[in-house]
């Protein structure tokens, strides 16, 4: 991934450079990140999101190989001051566009938690759709419950 830019309509998306891990550790510790993320442990398959010079965010993608289940993943984060200005679905869109193009994947996948209306709502704008609710999915780092998770798809032809 060295040295590659991905770019689309506002933002731009790099790999992460390890002097840009403490900017993106700092937001996503934002109280409006950190209801939906853990602090990653590393920053490995992650572009950071630039709007003009500024880091907003992280996207990161995940590759399952066997031929016979091909297909990526997407997780997103932005800084809480940046969303609300379609710039979370730039970033979906440029990675998505990438991963089917570039990456030769037919299928993605996208797994907000079931309660994220504005990022469900952004991912519908690229082409996602709900598959199911994948109950007690994930593990709220804050309080330590059990919640539920949202399973997205997006087939290569249906990207918006």
């Amino acid at each position: 991934m060295c040295c590659m830019e991905l770019h689309g309509e506002k933002v731009v998306l790099r790999p992460v450079e390890d002097s840009e891990t403490e900017t993106l550790d700092r937001i996503v510790r934002e109280p409006e990140v950190a209801a939906w993320w853990s602090p990653p442990n590393d920053y490995r398959n992650t572009f950071a999101v630039f709007l003009d010079d500024e880091i907003i965010g992280a996207v990161q993608f995940t590759e399952e190989s066997d031929p016979e289940y091909r297909h990526a993943g997407i997780d997103v984060f932005l800084t809480a001051r940046r969303t609300g200005a379609g710039l979370g679905t730039d970033t979906v869109r440029t990675l998505a566009r990438w991963l089917l193009d570039d990456r030769g994947h037919h299928r993605l996948t996208i797994d907000p938690a079931a309660e994220n209306a504005p990022a469900i709502a952004s991912y519908r704008k690229v082409g996602f759709q709900p598959v199911g609710v994948l109950r007690r999915y994930w593990r709220d780092h804050q309080t330590g419950e059990w919640r539920d998770g949202l399973l997205m798809d997006l087939l290569a032809d249906e990207l918006a």
